[in-house]
């Protein structure tokens, strides 16, 4: 059934409220289970109030839905001067992969997003465990930072330790 996956049976949908929960329950597990990072819920309020973080300035999020299922998200927090941090990029195990397109198809959707929005620069923090994670961003015109090189206002996760950004 999954090999049948493909980019027209998945639909990017702007994020609403009634999908909280299932954003939350394709997040954490990825996040905990799959990469072992040790992050709750508790310690990513952009994660408990995705409304209220994303969606307004130039920030909005974005659900990948099969059916009416979430397979995938994707945001981008406005942090001001033209700039946005992208956050809570994933895409459950079954649905990765050039072949499905579900990760590229959020990631077009953002940055059409941003240009449309007029943004200058999309910056992003990820774990080193990540490998896949890297090498999209950079296939996608990412350039990796050091920390110094970040805005002042970018939200730094505490678990996150590499940094990139894509300009236009």
């Amino acid at each position: 059934m999954l090999s049948a996956i493909t980019k027209t049976a998945v639909n990017i949908k702007p994020f609403s409220p009634e999908r909280q929960e299932a954003v939350e329950k394709l997040v954490l597990p990825i996040q905990q289970i799959e990469f072992g990072v040790k992050i709750t819920r508790e310690e990513q309020p952009d994660l408990m109030d995705i409304a209220g973080t994303f969606q307004h300035g130039k920030g909005n999020f974005w659900t990948a839905l099969y059916g009416e299922n979430v397979v995938g998200t994707i945001g981008v927090v406005d942090i001001s001067n033209n700039q946005v941090a992208l956050k809570k990029m994933f895409v459950a195990k079954d649905f990765r992969g050039k072949d499905k397109g579900v990760s590229q198809l959020l990631m077009d959707t953002a940055i059409e997003w941003c240009k449309q929005k007029g943004v200058s620069q999309i910056y992003l923090g990820t774990t080193a465990k990540m490998y896949a994670a890297h090498r999209f961003y950079e296939k996608n015109g990412f350039v990796e930072l050091t920390t110094d090189q970040l805005p002042p206002d970018f939200p730094i996760v505490s678990v996150d330790t590499k940094f990139y950004c894509r300009t236009f």
